[in-house]
């Protein structure tokens, strides 16, 4: 009998996963990739009597790599925040999918884990830019503003590693950096003696998010606002962080940061206006690589012949939900 962990790369994914596998180790092998590398089931070879957990990735872009599995006779413990569509039935599959704007996958395990591991799942939804929910879930623990400070820092950091177009773009590649943080029952024990780590991650992340604030809007209004970055890996990096800074400086705008791809394409991540999160899995399922949730969402392949129709769509789609 096979175990395998299935989950994103990011924030949300890791946390969810350290949370579980704190309450119930097992040794497994890990499947996961980059933020956007969101197909993670078709990798999957099972057989019956294999246990696989997936985490963080929408049950609706892994379809089919669930049927096959389920197929195969293995058994399937699914959460995830995402646009789930159809859930299969099946003896073999347990789903906790809750696709609510102020929930995130490890928050959906802390409840699951009756909140033995909380301050992993404080840092995942930090991580998630679910402030709110966070700070809601830190409440009872009695952290200091600095112990607080820390872990919406460290779910900052661990998110914006995730992000890029291969693992070759990231300091850490998602399944050695889940390694790093799973022996740790609590983030703080974890960024104290695992500091070379933590620093790493916070020095990338400064000097990433550095270079993108020197960048100007290709549009900006009190409504909604659209910025290009460059093809560079620190601009692949910081794609999705640089979105959550813009998303909390501007509450009631929506953003579209575009990342541009070697073949001139673009990377699209979205945020809806943090007062008002909804709408961002509409308008990017209007594009055909496009999807996530009410309040984040991207776009994996824009053509670059579809900007100005994107910002023009962008504009009047949040300018509608604002009116």
């Amino acid at each position: 009998m096979a175990v395998i962990d299935v989950f994103n790369g990011d924030a949300d994914g890791l946390c969810a996963l350290v949370q579980l596998r704190n309450a119930s180790p097992q040794d497994s092998t890990l499947v996961t990739g980059v933020k956007r590398d969101i197909n993670l089931l078709g990798r999957v070879s099972a057989g019956s009597g294999d246990q696989i957990t997936v985490l963080d990735v929408s049950l609706d872009k892994n379809r089919d790599g669930l049927n096959s599995v389920l197929e195969a006779g293995a058994e399937v413990v699914y959460v995830d925040h995402h646009f789930a569509g159809d859930i299969p039935e099946h003896a073999n599959l347990r789903v906790n999918i809750n696709p609510a704007a102020d929930v995130c996958t490890s928050l959906l395990v802390n409840g699951m884990l009756k909140g033995q591991f909380a301050e992993w799942a404080v840092v995942g939804a930090f991580g998630d830019n679910l402030r709110n929910s966070a700070m809601a879930v830190a409440k009872p623990l009695g952290l200091t503003a600095d112990e607080l400070q820390q872990l919406e820092n460290l779910g900052i950091y661990l998110n914006y590693n995730g992000y890029g177009a291969s693992i070759e773009d990231l300091h850490f590649d998602p399944a050695e950096l889940y390694r790093r943080i799973a022996p740790f029952a609590s983030p703080r024990q974890f960024m104290k003696e695992a500091a070379d780590t933590f620093a790493q991650l916070e020095e990338g992340y400064t000097n990433d998010m550095r270079a993108a604030s020197q960048l100007p809007a290709v549009h900006a209004d009190n409504v909604s606002a659209v910025f290009i970055l460059p093809d560079e890996r620190w601009a692949r990096r910081v794609s999705g962080v640089y979105s959550n800074d813009l998303a909390n400086d501007f509450p009631d705008r929506a953003h579209a940061v575009l990342t541009e791809k070697k073949d001139g394409n673009y990377l699209v991540s979205i945020r809806a206006p943090l007062n008002n999160k909804q709408g961002a899995d509409e308008f990017c399922r209007q594009f055909p690589t496009g999807g996530g949730r009410a309040a984040a969402a991207g776009i994996n392949d824009l053509p670059v012949t579809s900007l100005n129709d994107f910002v023009e769509k962008f504009q009047a789609f949040y300018r509608s939900l604002s009116s």
